[in-house]
């Protein structure tokens, strides 16, 4: 990918966002998300609850000015993975989701990887995260090999509960340093605005 590409990424506005929010989740490849059968107005509503939450953000990111991710940022500390993870200070949760490409359109090799490190990226930089920490489905082997290609360690399966459901997850974390000296953290960054 061009280091040229801009990425722009913005806190989530519910109102604004949902309907896009729910397309995205309702595309198959968001499956191990879990909320593809949710309405524009449930998603409305969970994105209400994560902006309102004192522990919890979320992230609306373009490139080149279409929205072209989700990112949800928690502190593992007070919210999902209390209990489950021997939070540290400076740990940063997150979770991302890129849409998946619009049918027709030309494929952008690179893409997915390219907007993966500069997302972690900006959890160190942006976000002042000393460590990231992830909690993939143990089935979701792009997400795990994505993970991998960042410079996160598997630290081991839990069980994270969502809902109705329990989540068999991979808890992995990465440090500036892992991810410093992984194949994407060694790649070239987009330009990176950060609205706040």
């Amino acid at each position: 990918m061009s280091a040229d590409l801009a990425i722009t990424i913005a806190p989530a506005d519910p109102a604004r966002d949902a309907a896009l929010v729910q397309g995205w989740l309702a595309h198959p490849n968001s499956a191990f998300w879990g909320m593809g059968d949710l309405d524009v107005a449930q998603v409305a509503a969970y994105l209400r609850e994560v902006v309102a939450h004192p522990d919890q953000d979320s992230w609306i990111g373009t490139v080149d000015g279409a929205p072209a991710f989700l990112i949800e940022t928690y502190d593992p500390a007070r919210v999902l993975l209390v209990g489950l993870h021997d939070a540290e200070p400076g740990d940063l949760g997150m979770h991302i989701l890129i849409a998946s490409p619009t049918p027709g359109a030309p494929v952008r090799h690179g893409f997915t990887d390219a907007v993966f490190a500069e997302v972690v990226r900006w959890c160190f930089a942006e976000r002042d995260a000393e460590r990231v920490v992830v909690e993939p489905d143990v089935r979701n082997a792009r997400i795990l090999a994505k993970n991998a290609a960042a410079g996160f360690r598997p630290v081991g399966e839990i069980d994270v509960p969502e809902g109705e459901h329990v989540k068999r997850a991979l808890l992995s974390v990465a440090s500036r340093a892992d991810f410093a000296a992984s194949r994407l953290g060694a790649s070239v960054g987009f330009a990176t605005e950060v609205a706040r």
